[in-house]
């Protein structure tokens, strides 16, 4: 392996999907009834428009409280972003493993679905750990459209094949072992640290 390339939210970060729960559960909403209702929504959702950098969060509201409607699901936008912002941590084991990577000579790269809130990135603070940052607002394509990972390797400078990639959604990593890269399902973050340890012979 040459590079890792880490998702953000639920790899890098919480998980903004333990924070949709969190608001359903406060708000009396069936489990995965938001996501059930942006999934159905598609790509021309506003979901998937923000994400591609089409809508600010301040424009994303109201087309998405009408998605959910649509869907049977009554959402105060505002409410639910600001629980997915409060439950933006970082992990601190990951950043670590992330360094030690860059630090014995291997390329860190980070691959997110993000937005843009009153001209800032939730990522903001998180650029520097990274020698590539690709961000779905900025690209204008999000996973798991093919061609954002073979981007992120391309300006990583190599192939899928040397690459591994870590996401918390299977979703997501279809497209990336489709193109030759090694995948890493991140659904408890030290088993996934110990999965990528043995994969690329470094304690992490």
């Amino acid at each position: 392996m040459e590079a890792v390339v880490f998702d953000i939210g639920g790899v890098v970060q919480e998980s903004p999907l333990h924070a949709i729960a969190r608001y359903e559960r406060d708000h009396g909403l069936p489990p995965d009834a938001v996501n059930r209702a942006v999934a159905a929504a598609g790509d021309a959702g506003a979901w998937a428009r923000l994400e591609r950098g089409e809508l600010t969060v301040e424009s994303f509201l109201a087309p998405f409280e009408a998605d959910c409607r649509a869907h049977g699901v009554p959402v105060n936008g505002g409410r639910l972003m600001a629980y997915i912002a409060e439950a933006s941590r970082p992990r601190p084991r990951m950043l670590a493993a992330v360094r030690t990577i860059r630090e014995r000579g291997l390329r860190a790269g980070a691959l997110t679905n993000n937005w843009v809130a009153e001209g800032r990135r939730p990522t903001d603070g998180l650029r520097a750990h990274f020698d590539v940052f690709v961000e779905s607002a900025v690209v204008g394509l999000r996973k798991p459209d093919p061609r954002i990972y073979e981007l992120v390797c391309r300006e990583l400078r190599v192939p899928p094949s040397r690459a591994a990639f870590l996401d918390d959604l299977g979703m997501n990593l279809k497209p990336a072992r489709a193109l030759g890269m090694v995948t890493i399902k991140v659904d408890d973050p030290d088993r996934a640290l110990r999965e990528l340890s043995a994969l690329l012979g470094v304690d992490l």
